[in-house]
């Protein structure tokens, strides 16, 4: 270690201390650095290839190396701004009036009207739904009611609220009390929508429009019991139901029944994780060496473990837990999203009326290709297709009669491509990055 040591001291030789800058000066801290790790007691523990790294790194720092890559307007700081502007910025005073105004800011958003959830697109929905008078709605996916309490306010209508979550029930038949008559609360799954409907005496061919608003909805997120963040350690239930079906499996369960090969299809197909392999084979050795995963946390640690050296990032640029994409296999798996999505797909040709229209917003390819080919008509015995395009050998096609039945769709596109929250929007709701509206028209 004595050469590792004798090039580190060369570099901080070039790197000057600058006392005006405090505790935040980079050269005094590297210097705190090399010393700790240079002790006689750590010399032991230190990676040659790892201090080698690291010294590029620096060394390249030190010499402006990235000085044509990353030209500045202004000179001396990586900010682009001047020493005087830096040191007001980073001063005591700014940094405590920033402190405050962030808690002015965070207060603010507590209180707001949809303190639960910001209803994603919230514009784009009313545009292309067209909310009229006397006229029946659905909403599948109610959540904390953003979009139907929007849908109520833009005409007087009716709307049928649908929501699998009992806590979204409970705000949903709050809703029916502040609009009487014309809301009709109903607590189930898609796959339950014809019984329940039936239960309330609307029949097929009634509905002017439905919207589908897919995924977790930020209370479900924010409610670290139910299990469904990374960044908040509770149990891994994930079941959106909430307890409502005794025996439906929890996520917790899943990981300590399924065996490797299970696991990995969960990750690699729900998830689309690129180590699903290694995370299932930690996991399969985790709970027969240590104890089965119960809590968020002990998962994150399992999937960090088999990314070490990973550093991800989310479509904003923002650092994401390394277990995102695992969370996300294993709450599509427990809640049988993808088939549920199908059939309530299914379900809007026959409940809609001719001109009636669906509005779709979802949050990730694997939602948005089921909701493409259901909408092009690239169905195979009501479920979409795995594969983009539909095939038929060529002999057996003889006329134009078999060409338009084999390409036939109930639905015409009302978007020619599909739309994104605008920049303003993903700026004040980051939830709101991956969405991605479609809307159709049912015309046969």
């Amino acid at each position: 270690m004595t050469s590792q040591y004798k090039k580190f001291t060369k570099l901080i030789a070039k790197w000057p201390v600058d006392t005006s800058k405090g505790e935040r000066d980079l050269g005094k801290f590297i210097r705190e650095k090399v010393k700790v790790a240079f002790e006689s007691s750590n010399k032991q523990n230190l990676d040659s290839e790892l201090c080698t790294r690291q010294y590029n790194a620096l060394n390249k720092l030190a010499d402006n190396h990235y000085r044509d890559k990353y030209n500045r307007t202004n000179q001396s700081t990586a900010t682009g701004l001047s020493t005087e502007e830096c040191n007001l910025i980073l001063s005591s005073e700014v940094l405590t009036y920033l402190k405050e105004e962030n808690k002015v800011l965070s207060r603010k958003l507590h209180n707001k009207t949809y303190r639960d959830h910001t209803p994603v697109m919230l514009n784009e929905v009313i545009k292309h739904l067209k909310p009229s008078d006397n006229e029946l709605y659905i909403d599948m996916t109610f959540g904390a009611g953003g979009h139907s309490r929007k849908i109520l306010e833009s005409a007087n209508c009716q709307i049928i609220t649908l929501d699998r979550d009992p806590i979204a029930y409970e705000k949903a038949k709050k809703l029916s009390e502040e609009y009487p008559s014309r809301v009709i609360p109903l607590l189930g799954k898609f796959s339950e929508l014809p019984t329940l409907l039936k239960s309330v005496g609307i029949k097929q061919r009634s509905i002017d429009g439905i919207l589908f608003d897919f995924g977790c909805s930020s209370m479900q997120l924010d409610n670290g019991e139910r299990g469904f963040a990374v960044s908040k350690n509770g149990y891994l239930d994930m079941r959106m139901d909430a307890g409502r079906d005794p025996n439906q499996i929890t996520a917790r369960e899943v990981l300590a029944t399924a065996n490797e090969h299970e696991l990995y299809k969960i990750f690699k197909y729900y998830g689309e994780e690129k180590r699903a392999a290694k995370i299932a084979q930690t996991i399969i050795h985790a709970r027969y060496m240590i104890k089965n995963i119960d809590t968020t946390h002990e998962l994150v640690d399992i999937v960090d473990s088999c990314c070490p050296d990973e550093f991800r990032l989310d479509k904003l640029q923002r650092p994401q837990s390394n277990a995102t994409k695992v969370f996300q296999a294993l709450r599509i798996f427990v809640n049988n999203e993808l088939n549920e999505l199908n059939y309530g797909m299914v379900l809007t040709k026959y409940y809609l009326k001719i001109n009636g229209r669906l509005v779709t917003v979802c949050f990730h390819s694997l939602e948005d290709t089921i909701v493409k080919r259901h909408i092009a008509g690239n169905i195979v015995n009501e479920t979409a297709n795995p594969v983009p395009l539909r095939y038929l050998s060529p002999m057996l096609v003889q006329d134009q009669e078999t060409i338009n039945q084999f390409l036939d769709s109930p639905w015409k596109a009302i978007n020619k491509h599909v739309e994104v929250p605008s920049d303003e929007e993903v700026e004040r709701n980051p939830r709101s990055r991956s969405a991605r509206l479609r809307a159709a028209l049912k015309i046969k």
